[in-house]
């Protein structure tokens, strides 16, 4: 994961940190009032207390963020124009994470990695029906802050088009999240 660049000039390993470094951050703002050490577009449902009392314990959510890319050495291709790319990258981080050892809870984790960026809305109640639903979306909403700081920042159009995503299923999810918990 050290030795394999995310992107030009970043390891792996330091994308992970940074995600997490990023969640830690807005953990911080959120549960302590700290202030923001980083450059962020919050969303309103990001303070949600139904999210954050949905979130897994935090050894599980660090290891997650920090190794969720650790299969990436294993399925780097390069194509003929030069761009990386790695394939199935989640489901191959999470067979490398089983591998070594790693938690179940984490490998799990690893594997749904892709499925906030991706979620369409038809898939949006079994999304936020999953223990680890509050946890993939806050993951989520600090991955694209923290791939923003490299490409170009918050007001990129790649950061926009991602977050306008993020945003609406964020609301969507942490409304059925807040009935769920009026409901118990």
């Amino acid at each position: 994961m050290q030795d394999c660049e995310q992107t030009q000039g970043m390891s792996i390993l330091q994308h992970g940190e940074m995600v997490r470094d990023f969640y830690l951050d807005l953990k911080g703002h959120v549960t302590e009032g700290a202030p923001l050490r980083y450059e962020w577009k919050l969303p309103a449902w990001a303070t949600a207390p139904a999210l954050w009392a949905s979130l897994l314990p935090a050894t599980t959510i660090e290891n997650y963020q920090v190794f969720h890319d650790c299969g990436k050495p294993l399925c780097r291709e390069v194509d003929q124009e030069g761009k990386v790319h790695f394939p199935d990258h989640a489901k191959v981080s999470a067979q490398a994470w089983r591998a070594a050892g790693g938690a179940e809870a984490e490998a799990r984790l690893i594997e749904m990695d892709m499925d906030i960026h991706l979620l369409k809305a038809e898939g949006l109640e079994q999304f936020a029906a999953r223990p680890e639903a509050a946890t993939l979306l806050l993951t989520g909403l600090c991955e694209i802050h923290a791939n923003a700081s490299m490409f170009g920042g918050i007001d990129s159009t790649s950061f926009k088009m991602k977050w306008k995503h993020i945003d609406r299923r964020g609301k969507q999810i942490a409304a059925l999240l807040a009935l769920k918990e009026r409901m118990i």
